[in-house]
């Protein structure tokens, strides 16, 4: 039988996480410190857990709900709900369409695998199957946008096999893909009809997602991926298959960096890759080399018994964000700005729980195609490896937080820049286009710039206060902590000002908690409680190190 703790083991979220050799597991081991759970410093933690966190609940509850002062200025915003008759606020617009579609969504799953099957029955290629799902998919999602997709894939194409010199490919490579995400936000997806009079009968079926160029930002990175990834193997004239090695020996860095024979970047590859049905939609992001190597050899990672765990895994969690938002009408509060009146702890645990839900609106269809995919024996990297209030370094925030999007950042901005030689310089850059890639609006732009405003003081105190040389002092664990709590409120604001409230809403919402003393009580309260979250979190870390396991972040 099953052991329940099985369904949140590293090894059902994601193999990567692995050490892959038990002398990395004992070096882990031996470094880790000793289990503090039992001393009297964390039994008071937990009983601080156990008093405050039911608080926090019933203060973000009765901030929104439909006793609160404010309830009448969000209402409208409200739905009717299935869980015990209650209202659901089911007002962000990015999450509405993915919980209204999910009964669709599952059905094409289900279509999709029984089709693989029967493909794989009669021997039909992958990629040949790939191609005509994926058109079939496409055109019931977008329409006649299709063809102003594949004319936009197809120019693309063409940079990168018509374009002989590296660094102009590139440079065009990344120019044209700039542009596409500025035209596709001014021109919202390009009318037939604009285009000429004569095409407008086009515009009559746009599918069941007629802005096809809001999802199309994924797009722009998979087109990136593989000019880079063809330019990469033509330079070094070698591919995976001339290492003849073992299959157990090819690493995940392998088949990243080693790409296959250069005949099979072809445009009908390429088609496969960006159009692959189970992360179109929203990632996560696979670069175009991993791809192709795991569509010509499933990786033994990949079992139906994990994937169904992981399956099981993300509809916990697509429960829980139900359970949010049937009971805690925050998304809905927030956007109204209907925080007049309410006390400072109400205030702050209101935007706390819109992260909730903003962390739990993008995990759960990130899960969900993930799940697809490896129903499918394609197996992309997990895209959120902590739980939001797991989260105290703004780089280790980061990491976690759309990991396949920071590893694709790193690969094809990061270090084509020069790294950590410009350690700043390129943060900022690569936060620079993240915003733009995002959206582009000023609030997606402060926040990325805010993200790596935010890194600087983390940077900062690594150089002054090194670990080698503090670490073994009794006071460095709580110096780590209160820069964890710094951390922590820096990254708050930055998220709310992106993603939720905007740079306006935010001085509002500050201005709102500190009307008078009784916020700035609350402020040296909250920051209290949260350094005692924070020595939680450093021991959790440490745990997941006493069990062989090493998660950067």
């Amino acid at each position: 039988m099953m052991n329940p703790l099985q369904l949140f083991s590293l090894e059902v979220l994601d193999t990567r996480l692995i050490p892959s050799s038990q002398d990395a597991i004992n070096q882990t081991k031996k470094n880790a410190p000793p289990s503090r759970w039992r001393t009297p410093e964390f039994i008071f933690y937990i009983i601080v857990h156990m008093v405050i966190v039911p608080q926090m609940i019933f203060a973000a509850v009765s901030a929104s709900n439909e006793h609160s002062l404010n309830y009448e200025m969000y209402a409208h915003k409200l739905q009717q709900g299935w869980i015990l008759g209650r209202k659901v606020d089911n007002s962000d617009m990015q999450y509405a369409g993915f919980r209204n579609n999910l009964p669709i969504l599952t059905g094409t799953v289900f279509l999709h695998y029984t089709l693989r099957r029967v493909a794989n029955r009669f021997s039909i290629p992958r990629t040949t199957f790939d191609l005509v799902f994926a058109c079939i998919f496409l055109t019931a999602l977008h329409g006649f946008s299709v063809i102003k997709i594949l004319v936009i894939y197809s120019i693309s194409f063409l940079l990168a096999v018509k374009v002989t010199n590296r660094r102009l490919g590139l440079s065009l490579t990344w120019l044209y893909s700039i542009l596409i995400l500025f035209l596709n936000e001014w021109y919202e997806g390009y009318r037939y009809g604009n285009i000429h009079p004569i095409l407008g009968v086009l515009d009559g079926y746009c599918g069941l997602l007629p802005r096809w160029d809001v999802t199309f930002n994924f797009s722009i990175l998979r087109m990136i991926s593989f000019n880079f990834d063809y330019y990469e193997s033509v330079a070094s004239n070698t591919d995976i298959e001339k290492k003849q090695r073992d299959e157990k020996e090819i690493t995940e860095r392998d088949r990243i960096d080693i790409g296959p024979p250069t005949a099979e970047y072809n445009f009908k590859n390429y088609l496969a890759y960006l159009l692959y049905t189970p992360l179109y939609i929203a990632g996560p992001i696979l670069t175009f080399n991993d791809f192709m190597y795991q569509s010509k050899r499933p990786l033994p990672s990949v079992s139906l018994r994990r994937t169904l765990l992981y399956g099981l895994r993300t509809l916990i969690c697509i429960f829980v964000m139900e359970l949010i938002l049937h009971y805690m009408y925050v998304v809905a509060l927030t956007n109204a700005h209907a925080w007049e009146g309410l006390s400072s702890i109400q205030i702050t645990m209101a935007a706390f729980f819109n992260l909730k839900t903003i962390w739990l609106k993008l995990l759960i269809p990130w899960r969900f195609f993930r799940f697809w995919s490896l129903l499918d024996k394609i197996d992309p990297p997990e895209n959120m490896l902590r739980c939001m209030s797991n989260n105290y370094s703004a780089s280790g925030f980061w990491r976690a937080w759309h990991r396949s999007f920071h590893r694709w950042t790193v690969r094809y901005i990061y270090v084509p820049l020069g790294g950590a030689k410009h350690p700043i310089q390129n943060m900022l850059l690569v936060f620079t286009f993240v915003a733009f890639w995002h959206d582009i609006q000023l609030r997606l732009l402060a926040w990325g710039w805010l993200i790596t405003l935010f890194v600087i003081p983390e940077v900062v105190a690594k150089l002054v206060f090194p670990a080698k040389k503090w670490a073994s002092r009794p006071i460095y664990r709580y110096m780590c902590a209160f820069g964890g709590v710094m951390n922590i409120y820096m990254l708050m604001i930055a998220n709310l000002v992106g993603f939720a409230i905007g740079l306006d809403g935010m001085w509002d919402m500050i201005r709102d908690i500190f009307s008078s003393w009784m916020g700035v009580v609350y402020l040296i309260y909250a920051t209290l409680i949260l350094s005692v979250g924070v020595q939680v979190m450093f021991e959790v870390r440490a745990g997941e190190e006493r069990a062989g396991i090493n998660i950067r972040c």
